[in-house]
């Protein structure tokens, strides 16, 4: 049996003004830049492990105000070797929590943990408070009172070495590793041990190689004779000069440490490879030295479960080294939470580890996808349909899916122009889902991470019934008019252009680029007569053939004719940006 991060709650911390997340063994951090993924690893720092960052900066603000204390409280359970939740820690941990931090709730035993940071402000230094809370409050009680509201408990201090906490930032460098006595390298060389008969025979060996070194050198035993005339000017009894190329003492190989990495027959030392091998490195340090640290505990027969905190695993690396590195991570024993903004990390990871970060018009909220939920195949669907192909979605402030090929290339054009920024610098997805019958699956994805999300839609009859069929399946609280968008009846979004006066604008796309094919003038005046004779039919029938070739042009021609965006791309972004706006207010 082992234990578990079961839930962690955050008040008052940077931007997480009240916030609760529920944790597994590897629980994967999604979502933008500034939604709190750090914030939130921090608050896993504050309550397991070095408190010394904490500055005024740290306290969350509200009407410029800062506020007065951050409140982290954790749950820890027992776990089976199977991962499951189990009623009583076995007798090993709760020998080591002693019985007066276990708490039951009459079914299962649990650790209910409270750590206050609070303003000091006649020493003028931060104060931290831990405490074992009387029960594990509810998020939000029928009176509205919120669990940070809740009494503290006895004040008791939680510190156990059989529990310690990593955190590996963005930053980690091998090298500096190297450097540093007290990073997970430096502690593990600094633990090298060997017998004394080792000692003697491996510095004997030692002083074989610098013997050898040197006598063999012509350079180096000129140096060293020259410099044997010191003996002349030095009153000294000892054995005279000495050149080591290599380390003399066991206790000094630390300091002439290197690695290096084989490639093609040839070594090369860390310091000729990328920041991607120097980070990645730097985690697999980490990796060996909790190692080490599990090994010890088997030998002394104590219980041992780390908890690691890891800043951007995919920092420097290619993809495929992203999805390795991931799968490396996650068999590290112990507790494992992983802040990312790769769509290759998301999608290497179970749908149960992943928990998104959105910051909406209240403050920050974190969702998830119960995979319980869903059937087998509709799990499949999800992999396959949105995880494995459109990964970017967990890093979006607004999601637009559509079914249509013209849509996914000229809506962010028409985006561009309404709001002024491209769709990248606003975070906004316009993402393709192949047809009309596939919304579902991404509907379901963008409701369980709370994505805002809308659909701009086509209207022919059976892609409207389909369409509303799969939002009412997908269980959304939304109001159907708030986010779909359907064109005017049976249009498609073509259609719809011709409808809504565009067809002066289409002929000109397609005069674009039809002419650009001509051969020679004549071709291109009789170019130029047939496409002035098509009918609308004969327009929608050319940029339906072509869908791909005809939206970007087609909404470059709109925009530069100075006339409205069509009304219901105007309709749709109306509603994006009140949205947005809403979430500019609170940031």
């Amino acid at each position: 049996m082992s234990i578990l991060i079961k839930t962690i709650r955050v008040a008052g911390l940077r931007g997480l003004k009240n916030i609760e997340v529920d944790l597994v063994t590897t629980t994967v951090l999604t979502g933008m830049n500034n939604t709190g993924k750090t914030s939130f690893l921090k608050a896993i720092q504050i309550a397991l492990g070095n408190r010394q960052f904490i500055t005024q900066d740290d306290f969350y603000i509200s009407d410029n105000k800062n506020s007065e204390e951050i409140l982290v409280d954790i749950k820890i359970v027992p776990v089976g070797l199977d991962g499951n939740i189990c009623n009583d820690f076995n007798t090993d941990w709760e020998i080591l929590f002693n019985v007066d931090k276990i708490k039951s709730d009459g079914e299962k035993s649990f650790i209910p943990i409270r750590t206050i940071i609070s303003y000091d402000k006649i020493k003028a230094t931060y104060k931290t408070r831990q405490y074992i809370l009387p029960e594990w409050p509810s998020f939000e009680n029928e009176k509205h009172e919120f669990w940070y509201q809740a009494l503290n408990g006895v004040e008791k201090n939680f510190f156990y070495e059989e529990v310690p906490f990593f955190y590996m930032d963005a930053q980690r460098d091998i090298l500096e590793d190297m450097k540093a006595k007290n990073s997970y390298l430096g502690k593990m060389i600094s633990k090298i041990d060997y017998s004394k008969d080792d000692i003697n025979q491996i510095e004997q060996q030692i002083k074989d190689l610098n013997d050898q070194a040197v006598s063999r050198s012509n350079i180096l035993s000129i140096i060293k004779d020259t410099l044997q005339e010191l003996d002349s000017a030095m009153d000294t009894s000892g054995g005279g000069v000495e050149i080591t190329p290599f380390t003399k003492k066991i206790r000094d190989l630390n300091k002439g440490l290197s690695i290096n990495y084989n490639e093609n027959n040839d070594s090369f030392s860390m310091e000729y490879h990328g920041m991607g091998t120097r980070s990645w490195s730097s985690l697999l340090t980490l990796k060996a030295f909790i190692n080490l640290l599990d090994s010890n505990s088997k030998t002394e027969q104590t219980p041992f479960f780390p908890i690691l905190a890891i800043e951007e695993p995919e920092s420097h690396l290619h993809p495929n080294a992203q999805k390795k590195l991931f799968g490396q991570i996650d068999g590290i024993k112990g507790q494992k939470i992983i802040s990312t903004h790769s769509p290759y990390i998301a999608a290497s990871a179970e749908l149960f580890q992943i928990r998104n970060f959105y910051k909406n018009d209240a403050s920050v909220s974190c969702g998830a996808i119960n995979s319980e939920e869903f059937s087998s195949e509709d799990i499949r669907k999800i992999k396959r349909q949105v995880i494995n192909t459109r990964g970017e979605l967990f890093f979006s402030r607004v999601i637009i899916f559509i079914e249509g090929e013209t849509e996914e290339q000229a809506l962010p054009i028409f985006s561009e122009s309404y709001f002024s920024k491209t769709p990248v610098e606003m975070g906004i997805d316009f993402a393709g889902v192949g047809g009309y019958g596939n919304y579902l699956p991404f509907m379901r994805v963008a409701e369980a991470l709370k994505i805002p999300w809308f659909i701009f839609s086509d209207a022919e009859e059976k892609t409207k019934k389909s369409v509303k069929e799969q939002f009412i399946e997908s269980r959304s609280t939304k109001q159907e008019a708030e986010v779909i968008i359907f064109q005017n009846d049976e249009n498609n979004f073509e259609k719809q252009l011709i409808f809504d006066g565009y067809a002066e604008e289409i002929r000109k796309s397609i005069l674009k680029i039809e002419i650009s094919n001509c051969q020679t003038p004549q071709h291109r005046d009789a170019k130029i007569r047939e496409i002035a004779a098509y009918d609308e039919d004969r327009l929608l029938q050319k940029i339906c053939d072509s869908k791909t070739q005809y939206g970007p042009v087609i909404a470059e021609e709109i925009i530069i004719s100075k006339k409205p965006l069509p009304p219901k791309v105007l309709d749709l972004f109306s509603k994006m940006k009140s949205l947005i706006e809403r979430r500019d207010a609170v940031d």
